[in-house]
């Protein structure tokens, strides 16, 4: 029993990593799985929540099925996952509302490199590829200028559709989905759901809020999840070129360098912004360069490291 204690606390405790870095545009949980070594446990667990499960379960097959789809790894991992997401939420706000240019400088190195890290996943650069890229990039830098996505609807099946997309990055290794709700412009609310729920603030709305968005998660990961891994699976080198693209060309909404077109006090998830030119003169750019910079080194590192430790990793995966 105690080895078993052991191995929950070391899965809470990759969670608690892995909720840090979802919880940071730009940085995977799933590349911080790799460097873990679980990712493999991690998508394992995922895929066998099908049908052969339900079937258990109507069959009342509980611990059958409890094994069947790892459950003590996955809720160990995901208790980690949730503290590590919470612990970070308030830092995150504070952040954004003080702190914006250096901390978009470090976003947007984040999205750099992880755009260089999933364009080595293009097995070929051919044609093909190269207008997969071109069109991510150009829907992706018309898609986040829209005047929508500057307010986004405060509706909940738009808080569903940000769940379903954002929880689908988990799959994919070098894609953040806190990225993705910054780019929905979700990003702000739901870790503010995070932060009210810590707070104790139980109150009909932020309850409906978060389980609405909890169910665009949950189907994501059991449905938009399995067409992503059929994509990778036949049409790999083309995927992978129109994601690579489609992160360029978000990197429109993390420009360092902005002019605040909302007064002085608006909530950040309100705020709007426009791109203007870096002041080179001004020591608050080269520091903001500098962010850049250190940030894209850094995911790339990370990246290495997990490279060295994917081919001698044999994650244990259930019977």
């Amino acid at each position: 029993m105690a080895s078993i204690e052991k191995s929950d606390f070391r899965t809470a405790l990759c969670g608690l990593m892995m909720g840090a870095a979802d919880i940071v545009p730009g940085v995977s949980g799933g590349t911080v799985a790799l460097v873990l070594g679980i990712y493999n446990r991690l998508i394992s667990a995922i895929s066998r929540f099908d049908r052969h499960t339900l079937g258990m379960l109507a069959a009342k097959r509980w611990s059958e099925a409890a094994e069947y789809v790892d459950l003590r790894f996955v809720l160990a991992l995901g208790c980690g996952i949730a503290t590590g997401i919470g612990g970070l939420s308030f830092l995150m706000k504070k952040l954004l509302d003080d702190h914006l240019q250096p901390t978009y400088a470090v976003f947007f190195g984040l999205i750099l490199g992880s755009g260089v890290l999933v364009a080595r996943g293009v097995a070929r650069w051919n044609p093909a590829s190269i207008a997969a890229l071109i069109a991510g990039v150009g829907v992706a830098w018309f898609v986040v200028g829209l005047e929508a996505l500057q307010a986004p609807p405060d509706t909940l099946w738009y808080l569903f559709f940000c769940g379903t997309v954002g929880i689908c990055a988990m799959i994919l290794p070098g894609l953040s989905g806190a990225f993705i709700l910054l780019i929905l412009g979700r990003y702000s609310h739901v870790t503010g759901l995070i932060r009210s729920i810590l707070k104790g603030d139980w109150s009909v709305q932020t309850f409906l809020e978060v389980s609405v968005f909890c169910c665009g998660c949950l189907f994501g990961l059991l449905a938009f999840s399995r067409v992503l891994r059929w994509l990778l699976a036949h049409h790999a080198t083309v995927t992978m070129a129109t994601l690579c693209g489609l992160m360029l060309g978000s990197l429109r909404k993390l420009w360092p360098f902005k002019n605040e077109l909302t007064p002085p006090g608006t909530e950040f998830k309100l705020k709007q912004f426009e791109n203007i030119a870096p002041d080179f003169s001004s020591s608050s750019t080269i520091a903001a360069v500098g962010l850049t910079v250190f940030a894209m080194v850094a995911v790339l590192s990370l990246e290495a490291i997990a490279r060295k430790q994917q081919p001698a990793t044999n994650p244990e995966t259930p019977a």
